[in-house]
């Protein structure tokens, strides 16, 4: 396997785009393999990596389908469901909280009162 070309931080060349450059173009890779990468230095750890890919050879982004957003709703509407009192809170459950902010927090309505 040949090794890829590393560029600093911003000064990658053009014609070459990360993952999330290609899809506020509406592009995705499409399978091609990656052509370079972008690292950005970060003290006390690694530098941070970005893989690029070439521009003329990504894809259109597919259209989501309606079997799609159907499936994307349901989801959504499931994470809003608390798993205790089985309501509908309104917002998406806090993953830190696990249940609405109610059922969590339950004395707190007597001292806000």
């Amino acid at each position: 396997m040949a090794a890829i070309p590393v560029y600093p931080w911003r000064l990658a060349p053009d014609g070459l785009a990360t993952v999330r450059q290609l899809r506020a173009r509406g592009l995705r890779p499409g399978g091609q393999d990656v052509v370079a990468q972008v690292e950005r230095p970060r003290y006390r750890r690694g530098p941070l990596v970005a893989f690029l890919y070439e521009i003329d050879k990504a894809k259109p982004v597919r259209p989501m389908t309606p079997a799609k957003w159907a499936a994307l709703a349901k989801a959504n509407a499931a994470r809003r469901v608390c798993p205790e009192c089985r309501t509908d809170a309104g917002y998406v459950i806090p993953a830190a909280l696990g249940t609405c902010v109610t059922c969590a927090y339950p004395n707190d309505e007597q001292r806000a009162a």
